[in-house]
Parts: structure tokens; sequence; C-alpha cells
């Protein structure tokens, strides 16, 4: 019975400490009396492995799917790769339809009030407009760029007249930063 009562308090320990821990390998060792000793760190020979750990495979970003009927049709549209538009708003607003850049920019593909008219946008907080507008905009800049999607993202983000005049991608860190963002993301969606 006293055995019993130890196997059960030992395994009720194992329980706990599996979900305290979330990733370990766990060791046992029966000792002479026959009562079995679990851990995820052996200080002893004797141990033996019990239960080899499994790490769970975590995707490395979180994109939603709420919009991608607006995407898929905004992309068909204007002749964009859906990945590209999709990495695009996880850049520029992480999916957050009310996203207010310190710049003014407004909505999904932070699109700047400039833009508005040009765009047919009424409501940047509208994400059909936005997205449409934002796809509309970058296909604009990939025209204007020769296909050149680096050059065309530089210019969605710093302006085209920017990367006119350095005649590559600025050399600002934000807009560095946000091309060689988009371009991981673009390449992790394609395929994910």
């Amino acid at each position: 019975m006293r055995v019993k009562m130890k196997v059960a308090v030992y395994t009720l320990a194992i329980v706990v400490t599996s979900v305290l821990i979330s990733h370990a390998d766990i060791y046992r060792y029966i000792d002479s009396n026959g009562v079995m000793h679990f851990t995820n760190t052996p200080m002893s020979t004797g141990y033996e492995l019990y239960i080899k750990e499994r790490p769970e495979k975590k995707p490395e970003f979180f994109v939603p799917t709420e919009y991608d009927d607006f995407i898929m049709q905004a992309c068909k549209r204007h002749g964009i790769d859906f990945p590209l538009v999709k990495a695009m708003i996880k850049v520029e607003s992480n999916f957050d339809n009310w996203a207010v850049s310190k710049k003014g920019a407004k909505g999904l593909m932070q699109i700047m009030p400039d833009n508005y008219q040009k765009l047919k946008i009424q409501d940047p907080f509208n994400p059909w407009e936005n997205i449409m507008g934002g796809t509309e905009y970058i296909k604009l800049m990939m025209d204007r760029f020769s296909g050149k999607l680096p050059l065309a993202l530089a210019a969605y983000n710093a302006g085209p007249a920017a990367v006119e005049r350095f005649d590559e991608i600025p050399p600002y860190s934000e807009t560095e930063h946000y091309v060689k963002k988009v371009m991981k993301y673009y390449n992790l969606l394609k395929n994910y």
C-alpha cells in the first residue's frame, strides 16, 4: 500500500512537472525498494530516459485570415502577388485596421492622407478601401520602378521621389528595415 501511495505521488509530481516545464526529457530511476523516481535532471547514474521531449513546432509569426478575401480581390484586380500584400499589411499595421502612424498614415496598409483621392479612399479605416488602395499603390510603384520589388517597397515607405533621388533604396534606417522585413515575411508567406 505504501509503495502504491508513493507511486501515485510521484505520478502526480510528473504531471505537475510536465505542466510547469513545457518541454523537458523525463528520466526514471527505480530504487532497491521498487520505488520509482522521476526527474528532468538526473544527478546520478541509474536513471534511464523515460519520456523524450518533442518540442512543439511553432509558427514564426501569426497572420490572420480575416482580410484574405479582400486581399485576394485586390491582388487579382491589380496583378499583385497575394503573399506580398499580406506581408505588407503584417509590417505596416500588423493587421490592426485602426492603426495610425506618427506621420498620419492610416489603416491596414497605412495610407497617407495625400493619397486618398488618387486611390479613391473615402474612409481609410474601411478594410476594403484601404486594401484596394494600398494594393493599387504598390502596383503603381512596381510599374514606376520597372518591377524591382525592393525599390517599389522603398517607394511605398519613403515615397517615390526619395527612391528616384538616390536611385536605390534611400539610406533611411526605417525604409531599409521596412524593405527587409516585408521581404522576409513575403518569402515566408510564399512557402506557408
